[in-house]
């Protein structure tokens, strides 16, 4: 099954960051340039006993300084990260929230594995010692929903707010619903995704699928489209965006627009239907109403294994043409970040709009099998002006999402300069 929407005139606004790469846009885009790596060995528990030891971490992320104290025990890691992400992108926009109608502001957000890290530390606290030590912030704080809740209220948004829950690739059917929003009757909605699942239960979870690479060697554990792939490593943090009407800017600036979105549902692994990333990539380039030669760079999802990789390098190939388009993946600097990580590739991506630089993907020295006709950017930035990006993401499960982001021809909105 694949759906599209068939709206227009959303733009970006705002932009927030908490990444393994940095906190901040600006950070984070600094670093994906420079290809300084945020993997390293896991700090937030012992990972000896685990085969996989590396990960994309946040660090020097205090919630004590940065989330209102009360909201600390409240809720869990993944929801402080959303806080400090949706404050910056908030600011960044320039709005008076205070001027807005507080129903025609919105929350959607993304995530895959909720307050995974809150949920342990309590259900500890109920085997170890009965249930009237597990807090009362349990039943809230590791559901799905807790970030886009926290948001809302904190922002006084009582607008239609909503969680998509579809592993990687929720993180563009949030940005889409959102899209959706401000084509009706929305003003502002504030959506994107964190996740955070760097315990010992998140960390066993993501290791049942069997694509997390078990390689110890920071240098070479994710290596999309590589020979010598071997999974992914996973990672927390993401980033939280700010869609508007492009009609209400005024003298305000934007990062660019969501000019095309669509999703799919592969089949089956047993079926022998073929898997549909190829026609979602068409169905989101035909609501942009672009067509494949007019895409610049194209940000992959880049699983990090044999299959995964193949069936994505396929894909690409048949819309655009072998090595017809750039192709890049700045998140092996991070991790997958599941909910984060379509959302924090849609910000590089619109950075890359802005100042007119294509991200390098670090890691890949010779391209696997199947892969060899994709031209993927490596060991440094190609400098080219980026008029419209192409961002991929595909989760576990079958779940697909394609998203065309570019500049619509109007004289009227103001677009960010790059420096």
């Amino acid at each position: 099954m694949i759906t599209s929407g068939a709206v227009s005139g959303a733009v970006v606004t705002g932009m927030g960051v908490v990444a393994p790469t940095g906190i901040g846009v600006e950070e984070h885009w600094q670093a994906v340039l420079a290809g300084k790596s945020g993997i390293g060995r896991i700090t937030r528990f012992d990972p000896s006993p685990y085969p996989v030891r590396l990960a994309g971490e946040v660090r020097d992320f205090d919630a004590a300084q940065r989330v209102p104290s009360r909201l600390v025990p409240q809720t869990d890691h993944w929801t402080h990260m959303a806080f400090v992400a949706a404050d910056t992108a908030l600011a960044d926009t320039g709005v008076d929230l205070a001027t807005l109608p507080e129903y025609e502001m919105a929350v959607v957000t993304a995530s895959s594995s909720g307050g995974t890290a809150f949920g342990q530390r309590e259900m500890q606290q109920l085997y170890r010692n009965g249930p009237s030590w597990v807090g009362a912030y349990q039943s809230i704080a590791w559901f799905y929903a807790a970030t886009t809740g926290q948001i809302s209220i904190r922002h006084g948004m009582r607008g239609p707010c909503g969680v998509l829950c579809a592993e990687q690739a929720g993180g563009l059917d949030a940005i889409g619903h959102a899209r959706r929003m401000v084509a009706d009757e929305c003003r502002l909605v504030v959506t994107g995704g964190t996740d955070a699942s760097l315990c010992p239960y998140g960390l066993i979870t993501q290791m049942s699928v069997g694509k997390v690479s078990t390689v110890d060697d920071a240098d070479r554990a994710y290596l999309p489209f590589d020979s010598a792939a071997s999974g992914y490593l996973p990672g927390e943090g993401g980033a939280i965006l700010v869609v508007e009407p492009a009609g209400v800017l005024g003298d305000r600036e934007a990062y660019g627009a969501v000019l095309g979105y669509a999703a799919g549902f592969d089949p089956p692994p047993d079926s022998a239907r073929p898997r549909v990333l190829r026609r979602v990539v068409e169905r989101a380039l035909a609501d942009a109403r672009v067509a494949p030669s007019d895409v610049d760079v194209v940000f992959a999802d880049a699983a990090g294994t044999v299959d995964d990789d193949a069936d994505e390098a396929r894909a690409i190939n048949e819309v655009f043409g072998p090595r017809r388009v750039l192709v890049t993946a700045p998140k092996t600097l991070t991790g997958r970040l599941y909910g984060g990580g379509a959302p924090l590739d849609v910000v590089t991506a619109l950075l890359a709009m802005r100042d007119g630089v294509v991200p390098h993907t670090v890691g890949p020295k010779t391209l696997a099998p199947g892969c060899e006709d994709l031209d993927v950017v490596v060991e440094q930035p190609r400098e080219r002006p980026v008029s419209v990006a192409l961002v991929l993401s595909r989760g576990y499960g079958g779940f697909t999402a394609a998203m065309v982001l570019g500049r619509p021809d109007d004289h009227r909105i103001h677009w960010r300069k790059g420096s």
